[in-house]
This record gives structure tokens, sequence and C-alpha cells, in this order.
């Protein structure tokens, strides 16, 4: 791989830890995408949602399906690529089919973002690729909190050391979760890609929905919630019903 060279260039690639002493550099990465809708009144719910899952893996598309804990009537639908020409190309077309050209699409609760590192991934191609992708596929973890978040300005105002010490405060708690099997997360960057200009999009997943919304609690105490974020949400729960690993080769 030719690499940037020289002081001016603009290094966008993503980088893990050494593996057998050798960097490990990447320029790809997944994207995701979460759509959320309502199924018109009148309309079946059983059938509206068969429709949504069957038109999907008709497609082909990886993706999850979940059912809106919080709304009889909502659907989620999350979908993720390498390439994000898919959400265009392969994602809005599935609405023009007649049981789904009538459901309403919920902005408020769309969400974009795409995986990075953060310089210590011991397998850069797992955490940035196979990860996301494994753990909202599990079919144990079928219960999913995603919502956007946005830091304020004085995180960033400060420097390496302590920013390296309140983000490692966070993840070693996440860390615990995930060891314990109580809760997963899928972290995105959405820099740029989300309409009310949040930073990151946090997914948790797993078997139980109490863990989930006990892992949020937890994060509160940290220095990072507490003091330095500024906004979080809205809160999208759902319950995954169908599941596809997209098309193979």
């Amino acid at each position: 791989m030719n690499l940037p060279m020289g002081d001016s260039s603009i290094d966008i690639y993503e980088r893990g830890a050494p593996r057998n002493g050798e960097p490990q550099v990447m320029d790809r990465r997944l994207f995701m995408q979460l759509l959320v809708f309502q199924i018109p009144p009148g309309a079946s719910i059983l059938e509206n949602q068969g429709a949504l899952i069957a038109a999907a893996e008709g497609a082909g598309l990886p993706c999850v399906v979940y059912a809106d804990a919080n709304d009889p009537r909502g659907m989620g639908l999350l979908t993720f690529t390498e390439d994000p020409a898919l959400f265009v190309d392969s994602v809005r077309p599935l609405f023009e089919a007649e049981l789904l050209r009538d459901w309403v699409l919920r902005p408020e609760l769309t969400m974009i973002g795409r995986t990075y590192s953060n310089g210590h991934e011991q397998d850069l191609e797992f955490w940035l690729i196979d990860r996301p992708q494994q753990t909202v596929l599990n079919p144990d973890w079928n219960w999913a909190v995603w919502y956007p978040l946005r830091r304020s300005g004085a995180f960033e105002q400060l420097d390496g050391r302590e920013k390296g010490g309140i983000l490692r405060e966070h993840a070693t708690i996440g860390r615990a979760y995930g060891a314990q099997d109580l809760a997963h997360d899928v972290r995105l960057a959405c820099h740029g890609l989300d309409a009310n200009d949040n930073e990151f999009v946090i997914g948790l997943i797993g078997s139980n929905l109490h863990r989930l919304s006990h892992v949020v609690q937890a994060m509160r105490s940290t220095v990072q919630t507490s003091q330095y974020i500024q906004q979080m949400g809205p809160f999208f729960v759902g319950r995954a019903i169908g599941r596809h690993a997209g098309a193979k080769g």
C-alpha cells in the first residue's frame, strides 16, 4: 500500500497496534445505517414486517430488522456495507414495494456512521469490518439500543494525555460488560454524516434489555459522560425479528 508522503499530506488511514513487528494500516471501514419507520394505520403489522424481511433478503442485503419496543407500529432496518452506495442503490428501492411505499420514516431516529480505529487494535480488520457485523448478526443477542451523541467542544481542547485517561475510563466499563456477555457495543463515527451534527453512533447489543440499560446507567458517572457529553439520543430500542448476512461472493 502506498501511504501519503510529506508533511502536508492528509492521513485518512485507519491504524492499529503493530502486529508481528509490522504496522497495521487500512483504508477500509464498515458503514452502518439505521432507518426507523411507522407502519401506516390500518395496515397489517405482521404482513408488513414480513414484507420488509422478505424484500431485504431478496435483495441480498446484509441487515437486521427490528421491532420497535417503544412504538407498536414501529420498525427499524439496520444495513451495513463497506460501500455506502448500497444505502442509495439498494436500500432505497426496497420502499417502492407495494406494502412498503406508504411507510412513514421517522427521520429523528435515522443514524449513520462508520467504524474507526483508535490505534490500539490487535487485529485491525477484525475490529473494523468483522466484529461489528458479527455483533449485530449474533442470533443470541436480540436486543439493541442505538443512539447518537456529541461531545462538547471543551473535550477537544484537552491535551492528549487527559483525553486518553478519560476515554480509558469509559472503555474499561464497556469491556467489563462485554467480557461478562452482558452488553456488546458497536461504535461508529458520524462526523459530517449526521443531520444534527452528532459525532458518534453507539449500538448496544445483547440478550437482555435490562443489561443494556444498566451499562448506559453505569456510564453516567464517568468523566466523559458527566462532564463532556453535550447531547445523547434520541434512543431507539428494538428487538431483532429478522437477520440476513448478505449475498455471498
